[in-house]
């Protein structure tokens, strides 16, 4: 609504009876996450920071695949 519409921040907070410090955060993260920087904090909800965790799970998995794919590799050549 803000971006878009070009409302006033107070007049969103009033019609949707938010704080205006969180619609402040929000658009903040909007304008990080446009720039690809992504939000620096804490996740807003826990839902947010369990796909966090997970994420950094995945990557850390995708990261031993890829040493054990070596390692194999290396031994397999060691033997024959």
């Amino acid at each position: 609504m803000v971006k878009e519409d070009g409302v006033v921040i107070s007049q969103v907070c009033k019609d949707m009876n938010l704080h205006e410090t969180v619609v402040r955060r929000w658009l903040k993260q909007v304008e990080l996450e446009k720039t690809g920087q992504g939000f620096i904090g804490k996740p807003l909800t826990p839902d947010q920071q369990r796909i966090r965790e997970l994420e950094s799970e995945n990557k850390r998995l995708k990261l031993d695949v890829e040493l054990l794919k070596k390692a194999s590799a290396f031994f397999a050549r060691a033997i024959k």
